[in-house]
């Protein structure tokens, strides 16, 4: 029975999407936070509010990320080759063998991220650490770390590249990679902190942190995020690369040294099938990644963000394409680059775009778990619709456009409906006014 494998290289959390589609997804495992469209507007006041407000949201039980559906348990290892600033990093999600108290990863591993985080929104770092801490601290991943892979068939691959405000790159909030105690330290763009020992940390290696590259003034934003999105989909493309080769059988070190065996994911994965999301930046980075790998059969975007992309870009997309967009965050220039993809009176089949009505930006990651109404609308990290119904939406609809694509032997095109917007709660195309 074919599932999937999902890879996160780089923080839209997917635990709600592994099982029911692929067996492996590649990924980080941290939300785009805010927009990228004016990011850091007004978030001082924003965040006050939701400090003031903590007890309030924090209580209720209902709150979290809510479980995959799907017919496995959901298992994740971290995977990290080449310790250096130029190694791969990424989060592997894999159908697991079941079992009771089996640990679950933080959402939020360490303080670092919240710095990231704080960086991301201009305010002070341990401000944010106390709140962050407080609202956020004991929210899990429902997917067990480490868990045994159950050996289900081969299975498609999904790789997912996260937003702009999320881990684990520069084009995010923080990451981390190590520093050999007899190395000089690298030159990097942005500042770090020092070296330090950490308890966890491979022998004779020490921690250091990168975080977010903001832009310094007067610098204009495409270049920056055009290089980056550059990078974003070469480490897309590199961290399909390991798990190839991990396919083959071919002995792959781990510099993190986890638990989970990953001989055991040899001749498992089904090469023909991949495929290649991500949200809001990594919306974009599909794109790139598309145009440079031919591994990837489709790509899907979950409300992306298309400033980071070069304008000759458009013409070298030849693999199907689904964008998904919500209806609260998109604007005219921005529809404008999409329809270079996906013309507005296009009949065919490989290129489609839909809206889920009722939905913000951050309807797509988990952060939309996890505060209650009241806020997360303030936060604008909720919108008018159930957040669960629209999750469920963005599922279905994906799960039709990659089995149409990929092959699958499922059911999934009970769902094709999706695909044209054809829903109480789709727009086909979009709700935006667009240019002529």
């Amino acid at each position: 029975m074919t599932h999937l494998f999902t890879l996160e290289t780089t923080g839209c959390g997917l635990s709600w999407f592994t099982d029911k589609v692929f067996d492996f997804i590649v990924t980080t495992n941290v939300p785009d936070l805010f927009p990228t469209r004016n990011c850091c507007t007004d978030l001082r006041c924003k965040l006050s509010l939701f400090a003031g407000m903590g007890n309030s949201t924090t209580c209720n039980n209902h709150l979290g990320i809510p479980p995959a559906k799907g017919p496995n348990a959901v298992g994740c290892s971290d995977f990290m080759m080449d310790h250096t600033v130029k190694g791969t990093f990424f989060r592997l999600y894999y159908p697991c063998v079941a079992y009771e108290d089996a640990e679950k990863p933080d959402w939020i591993p360490s303080k670092e991220y919240f710095y990231g985080l704080a960086d991301f929104m201009n305010i002070n770092r341990g401000l944010s650490e106390l709140i962050f801490n407080y609202l956020f601290g004991s929210f899990k991943i429902p997917a067990a770390m480490n868990a045994p892979y159950k050996q289900n068939g081969k299975c498609p691959v999904v790789v997912f590249s996260h937003g702009l405000g999320a881990f684990r790159d520069e084009s995010a909030a923080a990451t981390f990679f190590y520093h050999g105690k007899t190395e000089e330290p690298e030159e990097k763009e942005e500042e770090s902190l020092p070296p330090k020992p950490n308890p966890g940390a491979p022998e004779n290696l020490l921690e250091e942190w990168m975080y977010y590259r903001s832009l310094k003034p007067g610098e204009s934003e495409f270049p920056l995020r055009n290089k980056q999105v550059l990078q974003r989909a070469d480490e897309c493309i590199k961290a399909l690369d390991i798990l190839i080769q991990i396919n083959s059988g071919k002995k792959m070190e781990n510099v993190l040294g986890t638990e989970f065996d990953w001989m055991t994911l040899a001749n498992s994965m089904d090469l023909c099938r991949i495929a290649v999301m991500g949200h809001s930046f990594g919306g974009a980075t599909v794109i790139e990644a598309l145009c440079n790998e031919v591994n990837f059969k489709c790509g899907i975007a979950l409300d992306a963000w298309m400033l980071p992309l070069d304008e000759e870009i458009y013409t070298r997309v030849k693999q199907p394409i689904f964008f998904i967009n919500s209806e609260k965050f998109q604007w005219a220039g921005n529809i404008m680059a999409m329809r270079k993809l996906v013309p507005p009176d296009s009949s065919s089949t490989q290129r489609k775009m839909v809206t889920i009505k009722g939905t913000v930006h951050q309807s797509f990651p988990d952060f939309t778990f996890l505060t209650g109404n009241w806020i997360g609308k303030i936060m604008k990290l909720k919108g008018e619709i159930n957040p669960q119904v629209a999750i469920d939406l963005c599922n279905k609809a994906s799960l039709a456009f990659l089995q149409r694509h990929l092959g699958m032997d499922k059911d999934f095109n009970q769902w094709d409906h999706l695909i044209e917007g054809k829903d109480d709660n789709l727009i086909p195309g979009t709700n935006v006014t667009e240019l002529p």
